[in-house]
């Protein structure tokens, strides 16, 4: 319509409407791509979803790193890390979201993620992390055979990529934190600490993941787990019990149950100072 009576007029004002829709929608998808869509979403519509005071809540944290990143990036051309890490990322972030949980942010080969109110109610978010825990550390084989396929170089040590998951529960102060030319909606407080700190003992018991006894007890009905030991963190003053997801509920092997069983009575033995019954078992 190029007239400029009021029908033009109508139309010019129609057309530039669909440029902005175009334009927010275009945002949107784009802001979305950089923080979880429920916090863009958030962010845009509802402001007093993120206040920028903060509100204590309490929450599940999920630390994850790759294992053996370094030795398989050796040789590689500029590019090849690049797309190990994307790869290693995309396949290791979709079971976080599939369970609700938020990707807080990633730290070179380290994911970060959160779940918890308002984007997850409290009876269900330690329960969610675990079960997210136990499908990124049953996409190792998938994601080792994709990396192969997608490097193509044989004698390549895929066999060391590996992940080490730690996850925690607790209060932590979530909110828009930051300075007045950027802010970040994230978690913060000691349940954070902990799970970073439970991610980094994996190295020391040669395990998978480590979860917290706050966490497997508001998930006991779904996991299955074995108690690993009781360790000290960083910045913690008391002694945390910490166990190892083995599976779902009702899933493990009469193997898995044995060799959980034997486990448990060398680490009575070893609290008992048995040394040589903890050594046997």
């Amino acid at each position: 319509m190029t007239t400029g009576d009021e029908i033009g007029q109508l139309a010019a004002a129609f057309n530039r409407m669909v440029v902005q829709l175009r334009d927010n929608q275009r945002i949107r998808e784009t802001f979305g791509k950089y923080i979880d869509p429920r916090v863009a979403e958030g962010l845009i519509d509802r402001p007093n979803l993120t206040a920028a005071e903060g509100q204590r809540r309490v929450m599940s944290v999920l630390f994850c790193d790759m294992k053996g990143f370094t030795a398989l990036s050796e040789g590689m051309t500029p590019q090849g890390p690049v797309k190990v890490m994307n790869r290693y990322l995309s396949t290791m972030s979709e079971p976080i979201r599939t369970n609700r949980g938020i990707i807080d942010k990633y730290i070179g080969d380290g994911i970060m993620a959160y779940w918890g109110p308002p984007f997850v109610d409290e009876a269900d978010h330690a329960r969610l992390s675990c079960l997210a825990a136990l499908e990124m550390i049953e996409r190792i084989p998938t994601l080792r055979r994709e990396l192969l396929e997608l490097l193509g170089v044989r004698g390549t040590p895929i066999e060391s990529c590996d992940l080490r998951i730690g996850v925690a529960t607790g209060e932590a102060l979530v909110g828009s934190i930051g300075s007045d030319v950027m802010m970040s909606y994230t978690v913060m407080g000691d349940v954070v600490n902990l799970a970073s700190r439970l991610e980094g003992a994996n190295k020391v018991y040669g395990t998978r993941n480590l979860v917290a006894e706050r966490t497997v007890a508001a998930s006991d009905a779904a996991v299955e787990v074995r108690e690993i030991d009781r360790i000290e963190v960083a910045g913690y003053t008391h002694s945390e019990v910490v166990f190892e997801i083995l599976g779902r509920k009702g899933e493990l092997t009469p193997q898995q149950l044995s060799s959980r069983d034997r486990y448990l009575e060398g680490l009575a033995a070893y609290r008992a100072q048995r040394w040589d019954d903890a050594f046997r078992a």
